[in-house]
C-alpha cells in the first residue's frame, strides 16, 4: 500500500473520531498527556505514532465503537509498516549514493566517532528527522545519516545477540533494557544458524513493522519480511508482533514486584508499562492481556489456522507485593474487542476459547489485511511460563511459528493473598489497597 494512502487513511479515521467527539485538540492533548502540535500531526497525517497505546486511548476518549477500534488498529499497522520500510531503505542507502561532490575529507568527517557509535542504540530515524545539522552541506548530512543508521542497526543486532534467551526478570539482568513488547518468532523445523536466542532476529532491518521479529528460515531462503517475488516461496509469508503489556483497562491491570512500596515508581500509562515492568522486575499479576498483530508479507492470502498455548513451567505463585495500575477514583472504560480469546493457565491443558460473540479460528491475513487478536490469560494457583504456537498455511505451504516475549516465555503469576497496593490521585506514594478515602 502506498505510504501516502496508508498514513492518510489512518489520519482520516482519527480526524473522524476527533470531530465526532466534539472535544478540541487542546482538551484531548491534555487528557492524553501529549502536546497539541503532536496530536495535530497525527490527525493531519504528517506523522504516525510509534506506539499504538496513545492511539487507542484517543479512540476510547472519543467513544469509538469496538468495530472502529479494530479498524483503527488495522490502519495503524499498515501505516507503521510503510514507515518501517522507509526507515530500512534509508539505512541501506550506500554513502556514495547519498549525494555528489563529497570529497575524502567530507567522507571522513561524516563517519561517527566511537563514542557516538556507542550511543546509537535507537532505530534509525527517517531522513527528514535526521537531517537537522546546522551549517552542514546536504550531501554530508545524508552521508552521515546513512552511516549512523548502519551503525545503529549493527549495534542493535550485536546487542540482541548477546542477550540471554530466558531466565527471570531480576534487576541484574542486562536484558531488561531491550524492547520487551516485541514477539520472538521461530519457524518450525528449521535449524538455528547459531546458539543465539530468537530475539536476535527481532533486530533485523527487514522486518516490515516496528517490533516485528521475522521467523528464522533455512540458509538461502528469504526472511519473513522479504518483498514478494524475492525468494518468498521458500520463506515464511506471515509476521507476528506480540504486545505482552497491553491493557484491557487500567482497572484490570496489576503487576507483582519483589520490592517494598517505598521503592516503587508511580503507575505508568499503558505505553510506559513495558519500561515500568522492566525497571521493577515485575510480573503480570492474576491475568495478562496480550495483543497479537498478524500480517502477511505479500499480497497472497495466508490462513491462520489456530493458536496453541504451551506451558514452559509452573511453580507456586510469587510471594511478592501486588500493585494495581489504576488510580482510585478514576473511571475505567473498556469495550469488548472483536477477535477476543481467553485462557486459564491453571488448567492442566490450557487452550484458547473465543469470548462470547467472537468467532473462532481460522482467519485470513495478507499484507494489506492484518488481523489483531486479544488474549486474556488468567491464573490464580501458579506462577506460569508460557508461549504460543501459531499455525499457518498458504497454498501448498504450511508451518508453525513460536510467539513469545523476545526469546523468553510470557510470565503470569497468581496473586491471591498477596499484599495489595494502590496509588492515590495527588498522593506521593503507594498505600495499602482499600485505605484511600474518595472525596
Amino acid at each position: 500500500m502506498p505510504e501516502h494512502t496508508a498514513a492518510a487513511d489512518f489520519a482520516a479515521l482519527l480526524r473522524e473520531l476527533k470531530d465526532r467527539s466534539g472535544l478540541s485538540y487542546g482538551v484531548l492533548a491534555k487528557r492524553l498527556h501529549m502536546s497539541t502540535s503532536t496530536l495535530h500531526r497525527y490527525c493531519n497525517g504528517d506523522a504516525v505514532p510509534a506506539d499504538y497505546a496513545p492511539v487507542e486511548r484517543l479512540a476510547r476518549l472519543c467513544k469509538a465503537h469496538p468495530e472502529e477500534l479494530v479498524e483503527l488498529h488495522r490502519r495503524w499497522v499498515l501505516a507503521d509498516a510503510v514507515r518501517g520500510r522507509k526507515g530500512a531503505a534509508a539505512a541501506e542507502t550506500p554513502p556514495e549514493e547519498a549525494g555528489s561532490g563529497t570529497g575524502p575529507g567530507q567522507a571522513a568527517s561524516g563517519a561517527a566517532p566511537p563514542a557516538e557509535a556507542a550511543s546509537a542504540g535507537a532505530p534509525p530515524a527517517a531522513p527528514a528527522d535526521a537531517d537537522t545539522g546546522v551549517g552542514t552541506a546536504p550531501a554530508r548530512r545524508r552521508t552521515r545519516t546513512a552511516v549512523l543508521a548502519g551503525i545503529a542497526v549493527a549495534a542493535g543486532v550485536a546487542f540482541a545477540v548477546g542477550l540471554p534467551g530466558g531466565g527471570s526478570d531480576g534487576d541484574g539482568d542486562g536484558g531488561r533494557h531491550r524492547p520487551v513488547g516485541a514477539a520472538g518468532v521461530t519457524a518450525e523445523g528449521t535449524a538455528p544458524a547459531s546458539s543465539s536466542p530468537p530475539s536476535s532476529a527481532a533486530a533485523s532491518p527487514s522486518s516490515p513493522a516496528k517490533g516485528t521479529g521475522p521467523a528464522r528460515t533455512p540458509a538461502g531462503s528469504a526472511p519473513a519480511g522479504a518483498p514478494s517475488g524475492e525468494g518468498q516461496k521458500s520463506g515464511v509469508p506471515v509476521t507476528v508482533r506480540a504486545e505482552p503489556y497491553a491493557w484491557e483497562s487500567p482497572c484490570s491491570q496489576r503487576y507483582l514486584a519483589d520490592k517494598p512500596a517505598s521503592e516503587m515508581k508511580p503507575p505508568p500509562l499503558e505505553e510506559g508499562a513495558a519500561a515500568w515492568v522492566a525497571a521493577h522486575g515485575a510480573v503480570s499479576s492474576g491475568q495478562q492481556y496480550l495483543r497479537l498483530t498478524v500480517q502477511g508479507t505479500g499480497p497472497e492470502t495466508v490462513v491462520v489456522d489456530g493458536l496453541t498455548v504451551r506451558v514452559a513451567g509452573k511453580r507456586a505463585p510469587l510471594a511478592w507485593n501486588d500493585y494495581a495500575m489504576a488510580y482510585p477514583g478514576v473511571g475505567c472504560g473498556g469495550g469488548v474487542q472483536t477477535r477476543a480469546f481467553a485462557v486459564s493457565l491453571d488448567s492442566a491443558r490450557p487452550s484458547l476459547t473465543p469470548e462470547p460473540g467472537n468467532e473462532d479460528f481460522p482467519f485470513k491475513v495478507s499484507e494489506s489485511d492484518p488481523e489483531v487478536y486479544y488474549l486474556t490469560a488468567s491464573v490464580s494457583a501458579y506462577d506460569v511460563d508460557w508461549y504460543l504456537e501459531l499455525k499457518w498455511s498458504s497454498g501448498d505451504r504450511s508451518g508453525t511459528l513460536t510467539v513469545d516475549d523476545e526469546g523468553r516465555p510470557f510470565r503470569t503469576s497468581g496473586n491471591k493473598g498477596r499484599p495489595a497496593y494502590e496509588f492515590p490521585i495527588g498522593g506521593d506514594g503507594w498505600v495499602p489497597e482499600g485505605t484511600t478515602k474518595l472525596e
